[in-house]
């Protein structure tokens, strides 16, 4: 998957963090380094096949989906779960779940895999850095590989919401949710699957980071898009903690569901902000009720 070398593309960046001396207070190559040792020593052959990006991803998507499944099928009969859901009264059954599965573990089996079988079978194993990325490095190549995916993904599936063909072809079934869970985030189109998996994958290749940030970026990403169709919306998720709203986040996609000409950005909401795709979102329950206590201090204080 990688032939990365350093990060010379944010090597200017990285320099004015450490002529600033904010290392000191966000770590050195030390933290990371003895992890990249251990890796290194200890599952080098894992680490450089073609297969590893597959296993890792496949299997952080279904250890994340799985968590939020528990939580759904508690939320009927817990109130405390179902209070942090944006859409209270929308239950997933059994049935829902066995489907998005079934779809989802077909597109792995006819075409992720045998892709990254002829991957792994004709290309070399990839070669290792000694060096693990500094902290700084590993922060800001997340952070591009975030920003860049950002761009291509909101225009992307923008697209495929404005060209008629492109929805009806490839994008309309993962609309068939109104309310999104977590089994809904890859139930896409085979196009739709192996284009994210190819971006996410090419990003970091583009933006040259260390493999050890590009395997990040991937956990990363995947999280993201679970955590996005997951339908809760709990007080310490990354868009309630970002200032300014400018993460997207559960609640933006949601949005995006309900009104499928808005929120086509999968991170960031500044490009629906500039683009006027930008839309009144949903809040669950616990949030609101937090919302108007911590509003109802704000007035009383003044």
């Amino acid at each position: 998957m990688y032939s990365i070398g350093s990060s010379r593309v944010f090597d200017p960046y990285v320099q004015v963090i450490q002529n600033a001396n904010i290392t000191q207070y966000i770590w050195d190559k030390s933290l990371l380094q003895p992890l990249w040792d251990y890796l290194r020593s200890n599952h080098q052959d894992a680490l450089r096949s073609p297969l590893f990006p597959v296993v890792i991803s496949v299997s952080t998507y279904f250890a994340l989906c799985t968590f939020y499944m528990v939580l759904d099928l508690l939320a009927p009969r817990c109130p405390l779960v179902r209070r942090y859901k944006i859409h209270p009264e929308q239950h997933v059954t059994w049935e829902d779940i066995f489907k998005t599965l079934w779809h989802t573990g077909y597109n792995h089996l006819i075409f992720v895999f045998p892709a990254a079988a002829g991957q792994w079978y004709w290309r070399p194993p990839i070669p290792l850095q000694q060096e693990a990325p500094l902290v700084s490095e590993f922060l800001i190549g997340i952070l591009g590989c975030t920003i860049l995916f950002d761009f291509q993904y909101y225009f992307w599936h923008m697209m495929h919401h404005k060209v008629r063909w492109l929805y009806t072809t490839f994008h309309a079934i993962h609309h068939e949710y109104y309310a999104p869970f977590s089994w809904s985030t890859q139930y896409l189109s085979a196009w739709e699957l192996v284009s994210v998996g190819f971006w996410t994958t090419l990003d970091p290749i583009i933006l040259q980071c260390h493999c050890l940030t590009g395997f990040t970026f991937m956990v990363f990403n995947i999280w993201i898009s679970v955590d996005d169709h997951s339908g809760y919306d709990f007080p310490w998720a990354l868009h309630n903690l970002v200032p300014f709203g400018l993460w997207g986040g559960t609640v933006k996609h949601d949005a995006h569901h309900q009104k499928p000409q808005s929120h086509f950005a999968p991170f960031f909401a500044h490009w629906d902000w500039l683009c006027g795709t930008y839309c009144e979102c949903k809040r669950s329950p616990a949030v609101q009720e937090l919302r108007m206590k911590s509003r109802k201090a704000s007035e009383e204080q003044q």
